[in-house]
C-alpha cells in the first residue's frame, strides 16, 4: 500500500469485494486506536506506565476471522 490515497483504495476494496469483513475490520481498528491513545498517555506521562500495561493485559487485540 504505496502513495496517496492508498488507505482510501484499501477501505473502498473493503466495502466492495470483502463487505463480510467489515465489522472485523471496524472491531480492529477500534482496538488498535485505543491502544495507540494509552500509549501516547504513557509516552507523555499523562498515565503510569503500569496503567498502560494493565489497559493492554485486560484489551488484547481481537480475535479476527
Amino acid at each position: 500500500m504505496q502513495g496517496k490515497g492508498a488507505f482510501r483504495r484499501f477501505k473502498d476494496e473493503l466495502h466492495q469485494e470483502y463487505p463480510h469483513l467489515l465489522p472485523a475490520w471496524y472491531v480492529f481498528r477500534d482496538a488498535r486506536a485505543h491502544r495507540r491513545a494509552v500509549e501516547w498517555l504513557a509516552d507523555n506521562s499523562l498515565i503510569a506506565d503500569t496503567a498502560a500495561a494493565q489497559y493492554h493485559a485486560e484489551h488484547p487485540d481481537p480475535d479476527l476471522p
